[in-house]
């Protein structure tokens, strides 16, 4: 069996093979998606993107039960990671001020910020929760962060 870090390694390898010469970015987002989930099946019980528009984060793809459509900066997890352009794991989403829980059955999350190619301003983000406490750890960070950075050098944001 492939340890956490022999399939993220598999995971990034697969990113910049489905993406290279993309430019649909809901199509990319989608596959993402889908690999993230199908890779950690156990783990991560719901893996999408939200993107920055209009003033928002709006809802883009995912894999996993139904969510919210817009997230304001600063609000939940994913508007946190968003006004602080940083990584935000949460061990126990019910600690989380100001936590918007789209399911009750959501127990941890991650949230990796993604970058503008043309400026260091934040234009979506990597959405995952699991239904476990304390799923995520530095290994899903370092290799969360390097997808994020593949789509931020492959796609024109």
């Amino acid at each position: 069996m492939q340890n956490k870090k022999e399939i993220y390694a598999l995971a990034v390898k697969q990113v910049q093979s489905l993406i290279e010469g993309e430019k649909n970015i809901v199509g990319i987002e989608a596959n993402i998606s889908a690999l993230l989930k199908e890779a950690f099946p156990e783990r991560f019980w719901w893996v999408g993107f939200y993107m920055v528009h209009e003033g928002k984060l709006q809802l883009g793809p995912f894999q996993g039960p139904v969510a919210c459509y817009s997230i304001g900066k600063g609000k939940g997890v994913c508007g946190t990671a968003w006004a602080e352009a940083k990584t935000v794991i949460v061990d126990d989403v019910e600690t989380f001020p100001g936590h918007i829980a789209c399911s009750s059955l959501s127990r941890s999350e991650i949230v990796v910020p993604i970058f503008s190619k043309h400026s260091n301003d934040v234009v979506g983000v990597i959405d995952i929760d699991s239904k476990d406490l304390a799923a995520f750890d530095e290994t899903d960070q370092t290799y969360l962060e390097r997808i994020a950075s593949i789509i931020t050098e492959t796609v024109d944001l």
